[in-house]
């Protein structure tokens, strides 16, 4: 069993992070700093930072208004993974 869970923590950790690069790419793509796009979307900064680190694990909701903050649709944020 703690084989299963280190491996389903390996793949989700995975996931998070390849999502962190694209969300970096999208916002750099933008021409948005962290703090622009914090602000764009009333969402701390360090919780940006987190999730373009890939330590934190975003919500839908959070994810959608990331989206719209950056212009994009929920499926355009997702295409770079």
């Amino acid at each position: 069993m703690d084989d299963i869970c280190n491996m389903i923590n390996i793949r989700n950790q995975v996931l998070l992070d390849s999502f962190a690069k694209a969300l970096k790419m999208h916002r750099k793509s933008k021409g948005f700093t962290q703090e622009e796009l914090a602000l764009r979307t009333d969402i701390s900064l360090s919780q940006i930072a987190r999730i373009e680190t890939g330590k934190i694990n975003p919500t839908l909701c959070t994810l959608d208004i990331i989206a719209k903050g950056l212009e994009l649709s929920l499926e355009d944020l997702f295409k770079e993974i």
